[in-house]
């Protein structure tokens, strides 16, 4: 079976990467794109439930299954932990389905490491300007938050080289359709389509 590809996401917060991929699943059915769901100790926020959107775990649980191993990445961030099941990942990749992680750098940065084979997306806003509105636009952060994560997103954002891809999400519907199409190329990479066509392969090239 071919094995499904493992796409690491990051982006400052407000730049869109979250919404983008929610788009880009309703597009693809759940035996081909799964998103992973991960492990956090923040609080859950408004609309959010527990095993959908995240799995909320306390700080004591977090750090037994860090020192277990249980991770294939984990970090901290904003004073709340967040990590990715390696067994879970492992498992999907395994059925062909290619898996989205929705990360920081940080957290990618791990994913590398131990998974060489996974491609990379980061994606950034049109300007600063834009990423402030948007940050203060879901209503849900103090001025205080908002500062520090302005503050942050000049850091974050200079890690974009790092990664195998760039999107610019500007408009929304080019940048979903950016998407898709570096999905797309990425399913028809050589040793994928060898495996997926063996047969007619054997077919086309026999005597």
């Amino acid at each position: 079976m071919v094995q499904g590809t493992l796409y690491i996401v990051s982006a400052p917060s407000g730049a869109g990467k979250s919404s983008l991929i929610q788009a880009l699943l309703k597009t693809q059915p759940l035996y081909d794109t799964q998103v992973s769901i991960s492990h956090t100790t923040r609080g859950i926020r408004p609309g959010e439930s527990h095993g959908e959107h995240y799995y909320f775990v306390d700080k004591s649980e977090f750090e037994q299954m860090i020192a277990d191993q249980a991770f294939l990445e984990h970090a901290e961030v904003f004073g709340n932990y967040y990590g990715t099941s390696r067994h879970a990942i492992e498992q999907v990749l395994a059925t062909g389905v290619d898996v989205f992680l929705d990360i920081d750098w940080q957290g990618a940065k791990q994913i590398r490491q131990k998974m060489p084979h996974a491609r990379s997306i980061f994606i950034l806003p049109p300007s600063q300007e834009e990423l402030d509105r948007r940050l203060r636009g879901r209503g849900q952060d103090s001025e205080e938050v908002i500062s520090k994560r302005m503050a942050q997103a000049v850091a974050e954002m200079s890690h974009y080289a790092e990664y195998d891809y760039l999107i610019v999400n500007d408009n929304f519907d080019t940048a979903l359709s950016d998407l898709k199409i570096i999905i797309r190329a990425e399913r028809l990479r050589m040793s994928r389509q060898k495996m997926r066509h063996d047969a007619l392969i054997s077919k086309l090239l026999a005597d």
